[in-house]
């Protein structure tokens, strides 16, 4: 995959994305990633990439031309590099929030372009570059980079390869839309709290009825919103109903 991100301020993807998994994924080719500072394709003599909206208004709004500008040179770039045009991302907090299932949906392309902001938003224009916009939450951030390399994250460790085990990524927490069941490693025991039976029984399908028993739990107690949107199985409702009575029971 290749991504592209347009930003002011490239030196902040510099360090958090070379190390760790997306780092190897670079150090491996299974990602390409550039970063151009929009700022050099800006026409005017002072660099400047804003300007004052019109009609009035508080703070200052990115201009086209210089997005513009750049965006169709990582294009062309990609395109001489035998790459196709891929999703346009605009981080914006109008957009659709950024889920597992969207990071998912990403992942898929092979070629995705990230446009960062800041000040208090762009021209209008600017939307017409955009398949997708979208939002890391309901809240402000300075800028667009930060989301930007949330998301890439997110994204490159779904990449066939990127990380190793092939069945990590389908058992994260949302990629099946309930949050992951607890996990133990050695010690059997540590300062007198003990790993579960059922895990060192040897027994597989109980230890996957009771991984799947403990991701229901884990999103009624945490995350019950989750469960509106799922598409539960028999089996699952038949849990969930057990896991309601015993919790029940608990609070009493």
């Amino acid at each position: 995959m290749r991504i592209d991100v347009l930003s002011l301020f490239p030196n902040m993807f510099s360090g958090p994305l070379h190390d760790s998994i997306v780092g190897k994924a670079l150090e491996r080719d299974q990602l390409t990633l550039e970063v151009t500072d929009f700022r050099q394709y800006s026409t005017n003599k002072h660099g400047n990439v804003d300007d004052y909206p019109f009609g009035g208004g508080a703070g200052m709004l990115l201009q086209a031309q210089p997005l513009f500008d750049a965006f169709a040179a990582t294009q062309k770039t990609a395109s001489e590099a035998g790459i196709p045009s891929g999703r346009v991302i605009l981080m914006d907090p109008a957009g659709v929030p950024f889920t597992q299932r969207v990071a998912e949906d990403f992942s898929r392309e092979d070629h995705l372009t990230f446009i960062c902001g800041h000040y208090e938003g762009y021209d209008e224009r600017i939307r017409t570059l955009v398949t997708d916009e979208v939002s890391m939450g309901d809240y402000v951030l300075t800028g667009g980079e930060l989301p930007a390399m949330v998301m890439i994250d997110a994204i490159t460790r779904l990449l066939p390869g990127v990380l190793g085990n092939e069945a990590s990524a389908p058992g994260d927490s949302f990629s099946t839309g309930l949050l992951e069941y607890p996990q133990y490693t050695r010690p059997a025991e540590f300062r007198g709290m003990k790993v579960p039976d059922v895990l060192i029984s040897g027994d597989h399908q109980k230890i996957d009825d009771w991984r799947e028993a403990q991701s229901l739990k884990r999103t009624l107690e945490r995350r019950p919103d989750l469960l509106d949107k799922l598409q539960l199985t028999a089996k699952q409702q038949h849990l969930l109903r057990d896991i309601q009575l015993e919790l029940d029971e608990n609070a009493d």
